[in-house]
């Protein structure tokens, strides 16, 4: 049961803490096991150089995880992350960045996701992620 862009994007209103909710993370699009993200470009999220932080994506992808598994059961369940792994592959600067989260695996207690976050317009991946949650509703 998927839900629809308007009742993700009250999810992140309702359920994350201000810090992330500063990130200015909204949802793109939904699907069964999936979600994309969209993170706006802001120089307040780039690190020296220019270019987006790697915790600015490790928060965007975590973050996509918990919509996704939201989709997929169709309403936010209490969850948590139990690991994340992250490989940052090539900059990003000044572009938004789009993080879609595919769920591998959703039990009853545990979500597994696979995270790609890619410059929009860019053809190649700035970064990837793994994900695993723990599901405690």
């Amino acid at each position: 049961m998927t839900l629809n862009l308007a009742e993700a994007d009250k999810i992140l209103a309702d359920h994350f803490a201000p810090w992330v909710l500063d990130l200015g993370l909204s949802v793109a699009e939904l699907g069964d096991q999936r979600a994309i993200l969209r993170l706006p470009w802001s120089a307040r999220l780039a690190r020296e150089g220019g270019s987006l932080s790697g915790q600015a994506l490790m928060a965007a992808a975590d973050t996509a995880t918990v919509i996704a598994v939201s989709a997929a059961r169709g309403a936010f369940v209490p969850m948590t992350t139990v690991q994340q792994s992250t490989s940052f592959q090539r900059a990003v600067t000044d572009a938004d960045v789009l993080v879609e989260a595919v769920l591998t695996k959703l039990g009853r207690r545990m979500a597994f996701a696979d995270i790609t976050m890619t410059a929009e317009g860019a053809d190649e991946i700035a970064a990837r992620a793994s994900t695993v949650y723990a599901l405690l509703g």
